[in-house]
């Protein structure tokens, strides 16, 4: 994650509802705009039917507060705004405790197409529709819980499990190449790269191989990794997730298709 953001946090009120201002609606309407139609194309069906469930706003920028309720029926799970930028350990402790952490404030024109920092769309749009799923939601639950576990020399690699699943996984549905990571749902560019284009490699849903990748937060990936069935993530949240970073660790990371520096410290 970045170190430093150009963003401020937006406050919500006591009700738990922030005031956004015509212009930040105005960018949420036409995010929603751009991504509608790409959402309908490119997204795995298990992402679709939560984005259906929850009934998203297209014109102004949800409240935390609103998803909430719907969550809390649905998967017991909750959203609460934070500043742009947490550590792993508030990351992991709130996904432990079921509570989503959402980034207050909404990109500005400038970063519309792609942003580094996640912000209420990427948050909202993105991860929302699979935190309705109960399976989807246990496995970030399952994250959370060993998250509490780790030492802070584990969190860069835990994280690549929630990075290249959750964020900007894909899975193969009827034979076809569909995105399901949020980071992918919310992005205008990089959902359309990340399953049309012969640029990245697409390898195989393999946990130690993924917690041994590097990745990149400042541009598309150079790779993703396809889950042939939802079920093998789903089946992770079973595993000792502490003991294969510890296999990962000692393995060593995997050479870097980056043309610079990884952004997840070794």
């Amino acid at each position: 994650m970045p170190k430093s953001t150009k963003y401020v946090a937006k406050v919500a009120d006591a009700r738990g509802h922030i005031a956004y201002t015509d212009e930040e609606n105005a960018v949420w309407a036409d995010l929603y705009a751009a991504q509608e139609d790409n959402v309908q194309r490119y997204m795995a069906r298990e992402y679709l039917d939560g984005l259906a469930r929850l009934e998203l706003p297209k014109t102004k920028v949800p409240s935390c507060a609103d998803i909430s309720d719907r969550l809390l029926d649905l998967t017991g799970w909750q959203v609460q705004p934070v500043p742009a930028l947490i550590g792993f350990k508030t990351f992991f402790g709130m996904l432990a405790d079921r509570v989503f952490p959402a980034a207050s404030f909404i990109r500005s024109r400038e970063d519309f197409d792609y942003i580094e920092e996640p912000d209420i769309f990427h948050e909202i749009f993105g991860h929302t529709p699979l935190l309705s799923d109960p399976r989807f939601a246990a496995f970030s639950h399952a994250i959370g819980k060993a998250g509490q576990q780790a030492t802070d020399a584990d969190y860069a690699w835990l994280i690549r499990l929630y990075w290249f699943s959750i964020e900007f996984g894909l899975r193969r549905q009827d034979g076809q190449i569909k995105a399901l990571g949020s980071g992918l749902a919310s992005s205008p560019t990089e959902l359309v790269y990340a399953v049309t284009s012969d640029i990245p490699d697409r390898d195989a849903f393999d946990i130690l191989t993924i917690l041994r990748t590097p990745y990149r937060i400042d541009m598309h990936q150079m790779g993703y990794f396809v889950l042939d069935d939802p079920e093998d993530l789903f089946e992770a949240a079973e595993r000792d997730l502490l003991a294969d970073v510890r296999h990962a660790r000692r393995l060593g990371l995997l050479p870097n298709k980056f043309p610079e520096k990884v952004t997840a410290a070794e």
